[in-house]
């Protein structure tokens, strides 16, 4: 090799060195971010914090099926002990009594500054009679004998006014003392998390431990015919990265194998093979690095992406090698760099309008796309031919050309069976317009139906929150934040009174603010005032005064406690419950208000106007989240329409300076409309809903397309199309077809998609644009 071929070859091998090292510190991920707004609005942000760092994010419902209900509940029981304690988890409940013990004690203990009827008239002489003779008649239900034991320290009944607000909601059902499901044929726990929804490493280690210790309990207990279910976001998320990991890994060797045969055949030396891996290494490594250092993690379906953008890379270089075999480089890049320039510039704007999208997806898409393809052109370029060297071309590219050339001569023929063709497509999308878009975010998810199934039932047998109502409160700190969520509180309790709402959760349930807890405290009597209302309030009553010296004990004691700090409630499983719904923010402190439906309400709907009148004026924030998600959906939408048409526009406009004559533009553009329309007819008509993903693959057709359609333009200007280019071209749209057709068989939706678009789409392109190509005499 010469001095310059080595020089070269030293500089790309220092950069790719340089790359290589800013790889090693890239951040990958696979959650979803990807799907979220890089700019959201104030609902939009608590939707946010709900996926990554929300209670529900946090959940795993685990179910035990098999065997008899004894086998079962013991094996619930022995699950749960096991789990309990261990530093990847928060909290284990599988509804055992003793585990509820903690919980009603500290209730017990602070139940006069906890309780919202503590008020002076509670302990007014006719509040005092109400009260008492109420927890008197709940001894005679079946409830009363739970609370029989503490009626001297409690003759009021604040425990029970608590105790009712902590199994507020549906309840499991029990069997043998742990829950159960609804028809009894599976015992149910629920766990929680340490780490957060959007740590899925943590997620994947809990999920891990949770199974490795239900693996043990069976063999402990020889009970070889239970088995674990298990559904919920972090098990979910986990998935999702092991699918798109296992995707991006299979697909990107699918996809090279297949073009390294293909090449093979075409190229049959290997030389030409390893040189031809240049500019698509260069522009691979480029976009993950330029990716990562402008977003700073790059997700995991961008470079399963990259796997589909291989085939535009391999283009390049095969342009090169087989069109400079008998002119050289320097013939090269006076005859056909002009055109592929075009092309890459095409490429540049079609993929550069995702760049405004507050989509980070699709920004990450855009992002890799222009400066994958734009590195790749670069080096074909400017380094190709100085590693290659003179003479190292494709010798044969004329003979396999010109096996080509009658299909491109006739192409003329097809006219007008393709416009038939295209007449019928836009036909059918005319009539079919209201029914061509997926509705929500839903069809983007990994989820499967089966996984949506099973999480649906271990909800509905938990009666586990879907958290799609709640009220929002900022403040800048917690003693603020808590008092808002009182007031938000006052608001909502009557229409749980009127049974427009079945009921809400709050962190002033358990940890009340300074300020009330501090009122409570004073509705509570001196000693001797309340030993004299109490004797007067239960004369002729069943239960005497004399009895209740432990009440007035507790009374006395709560006057002079200490506020309730939230580090008081450790050890109850009460604390987290608060952690859940109070949150400390940058900003500030940030108070969640769930709200559940009515009991035998229809669907999860509640009276969403109602609400929104009632919290008027509370500075309680009401957001639905499901709502909050259809609209970003449709904002993707709208945005995603408003970018491909301004993309297009943006080629047009290059092509109209560059071309200078609308014949021309109408021969390059047309062709790329129709192949649009003809695809996305025939995904609906196989039952395809189209949703963001495939309107980003009509845009990359475009984008793709337009390469092609730029050598047949070439005919216009009296051209003749000689056997390397024809060549050339077939390889680089067949290279192309098959990068984009691999992610057709993804299960990633968003990859999918994008293959059963493109693919097609590019193939489509290619025909249309060889068949109404202008054809002018050569000079």
């Amino acid at each position: 090799m010469t001095r310059s071929v080595w020089r070269a070859l030293l500089i790309w091998l220092a950069a790719m060195a340089v790359g290589l090292g800013l790889l090693w510190n890239t951040r990958f991920s696979a959650d979803v971010s990807f799907f979220l707004p890089s700019k959201p609005t104030p609902e939009q942000a608590v939707m946010v914090d709900q996926l990554r760092e929300g209670a529900v994010s946090r959940l795993l419902m685990l179910a035990i099926a098999g065997g008899d209900a004894a086998q079962r509940a013991e094996a619930s029981r022995a699950l749960r002990a096991s789990l309990a304690g261990h530093e990847t988890l928060d909290t284990v409940q599988n509804g055992e009594a003793e585990a509820l013990d903690a919980a009603r004690d500290f209730l017990l203990d602070h139940r006069y500054v906890l309780s919202n009827a503590v008020s002076p008239e509670r302990f007014s002489v006719e509040g005092l009679r109400a009260a008492v003779n109420n927890s008197v008649d709940l001894l005679s239900s079946s409830a009363g004998l739970l609370f029989k034991p503490y009626l001297a320290r409690d003759p009021t009944g604040e425990l029970v006014e608590l105790i009712s607000g902590l199994n507020a909601g549906v309840q499991p059902n029990e069997r043998d003392g742990v829950w159960a499901s609804r028809d009894g044929e599976r015992a149910m726990l629920i766990v929680q998390t340490h780490a957060l929804g959007s740590d899925t490493d943590g997620q994947a280690a809990a999920i891990d431990l949770i199974r490795e210790r239900f693996a043990q309990v069976v063999q402990q207990q020889g009970a070889q015919a239970l088995t674990l279910e298990m559904s919920g976001p972090g098990l979910f998320a986990v998935r999702a990265r092991a699918t798109i990991q296992e995707e991006v890994s299979r697909l990107s060797i699918i996809s090279t194998v297949i073009l390294a045969v293909l090449l093979g055949f075409v190229y049959r030396r290997g030389r030409l093979m390893l040189l031809t891996l240049v500019p698509v290494l260069s522009g691979t490594l480029a976009a993950i690095v330029v990716v990562g250092l402008v977003h700073g993690t790059v997700f995991g379906i961008t470079v399963g992406f990259g796997a589909a953008l291989i085939g535009e890379a391999v283009d390049y270089a095969i342009y090169y090698f087989v069109q400079s075999g008998r002119q050289g480089g320097g013939a090269w890049r006076e005859q056909y760099w002009p055109t592929i320039r075009l092309g890459v510039i095409t490429s540049l704007l079609g993929f550069g309008a995702l760049l405004f999208s507050g989509f980070p997806g699709l920004a990450q898409l855009g992002l890799y796309a222009i400066t994958g393809v734009l590195t790749a052109a670069l080096v074909t370029r400017y380094l190709l031919p100085q590693l290659a060297g003179p003479g190292v071309h494709l010798h044969d590219g004329a003979r396999q050309g010109r096996l080509l050339r009658p299909l491109v001569e006739h192409a003329a023929v097809l006219r007008w069976p393709l416009l038939a063709l295209v007449l019928v497509a836009g036909v059918y999308l005319v009539q079919q317009r209201n029914d061509l878009w997926h509705s929500d975010l839903s069809a983007l998810s990994t989820v499967t139906q089966s996984e949506g199934e099973l999480d649906a039932r271990l909800r509905g047998d938990l009666g586990a929150p879907d958290a799609r109502y709640m009220a929002v409160i900022t403040a800048p700190d917690r003693e603020q934040a808590l008092q808002a969520a009182e007031r938000a509180g006052a608001k909502l309790r009557p229409l749980v009174e009127q049974g427009l709402i079945g009921g809400f959760d709050t962190p002033a349930r358990f940890l009340p603010s300074e300020a009330t807890q501090n009122a409570r405290r004073a509705s509570l009597p001196e000693p001797d005032a309340l030993r004299e209302r109490l004797r007067t309030a239960l004369v002729d009553a069943p239960l005497s005064a004399d009895r209740l010296q432990p009440f007035l004990d507790d009374v006395a004691a709560a006057r002079r406690a200490p506020n309730l700090q939230r580090a008081d409630l450790e050890g109850t499983g009460l604390g987290l419950a608060v952690d859940a719904l109070l949150m400390q923010r940058t900003s500030g402190w940030s108070v969640l208000l769930p709200l559940r439906p009515a009991a035998g309400a229809s669907g999860p709907d509640i009276p969403v106007d109602a609400v929104r009148s009632a919290l008027a004026g509370s500075g309680a924030l009401f957001i639905d989240l499901k709502g909050e998600f259809d609209a970003l959906y449709g904002e993707y939408i709208d945005e995603a329409i408003t970018l491909s048409l301004a993309g297009f526009l943006a080629i047009v406009v290059v092509m109209a300076f560059v071309q200078r004559s609308a014949l021309r533009l109408a021969s390059v553009m047309l062709p790329l409309v129709m192949a649009v329309m003809v695809v996305i007819a025939g995904l609906h008509l196989f039952g395809v809903r189209l949703h963001l993903l495939h309107l980003v693959g009509m845009l990359l057709t475009v984008a793709v397309g337009s390469n092609y359609a730029l050598f047949f333009d070439r005919l216009a200007l009296g051209e003749v199309l000689d056997d390397e280019t024809l060549l050339s071209i077939g390889v680089a749209s067949t290279t192309t077809v098959i990068g984009f057709g691999v992610l057709a068989w993804s299960s990633v939706p968003v990859l999918h998609a994008i293959g059963v678009t493109v693919a097609p789409g590019a193939v489509l392109a290619l025909v249309l644009s060889a068949a109404f190509a202008v054809r002018r005499p050569a000079p």
